[in-house]
């Protein structure tokens, strides 16, 4: 069982920052990806950044050069620096863990409960 809490959101201005945390309990396994993914009101929940253990990164394009995720293996912390935030980067924050489980390795995801980031003036 995996439990994710996220803290860090709140209200920013335009060019601002603010740094997602990301705690996971439970059993964590070397070869799960940790992620965040964002979802505002009348859309999909969109992928913003994924972490390998080992460092590897993926961003989506929209947060490229803008936002840094990284990952705490000995603490099971992943973070979500965002720098000169824009107001359609307004969404709740999700934490993910994704593992792959069973004989036909089917992705699992896990979630926490979500964290509002709103950028606004």
């Amino acid at each position: 069982q995996v439990q994710l809490v996220e803290s860090g959101g709140g209200l920013v201005q335009p060019g601002g920052t603010l740094r997602l945390s990301c705690a996971a309990s439970g059993s964590i396994f070397s070869t799960d990806v940790m992620g965040w993914y964002r979802q505002a009101p009348g859309k999909q929940r969109e992928l913003v950044a994924t972490v390998t253990r080992g460092g590897t990164t993926n961003y989506a394009d929209a947060v490229k050069g803008r936002f840094t995720i990284s990952r705490d293996n000995a603490k099971n912390m992943v973070y979500l620096q965002m720098n000169s935030l824009k107001p359609e980067d307004t969404a709740v924050y999700y934490c993910n863990v994704r593992r792959r489980e069973g004989y036909l390795s089917t992705n699992v995801d896990y979630w926490g409960q979500g964290t509002q980031v709103t950028v606004s003036s």
